[in-house]
């Protein structure tokens, strides 16, 4: 890692921080994150702080929750095929930062 890209993720995760905890939807759960992304809500950074689990930060915009529960309780709706492509994408930005 660059150091200037070192730079830019540390500018995200302190704005992230000095912001307004409730401005943000926090999630460890990789399948909940992809549903999210698939839902079209904005994936803002991943924090790896934790050297053991990332988690994935999401902008709090109105119908998140919704969407998280409908994932958690089975009924949530996406396309197969755009789910999965989240996923890689997810796994890929975890294993390339």
């Amino acid at each position: 890692m660059t150091r200037k890209s070192k730079e830019k993720k540390a500018e995200v995760s302190s704005r992230i921080t000095s912001e307004n905890y409730s401005n943000f939807f926090y999630t460890f759960d990789l399948g909940c994150a992809s549903a999210l992304v698939s839902a079209d809500f904005e994936l803002v950074s991943l924090d790896k702080t934790n050297p053991k689990k990332v988690r994935f930060v999401f902008r709090r915009e109105p119908g998140i929750e919704n969407v998280v529960d409908e994932y958690w309780a089975d009924r949530l709706e996406v396309k197969a095929r755009t789910f999965f492509d989240n996923v890689k994408m997810l796994k890929n930005r975890i294993y390339s930062e």
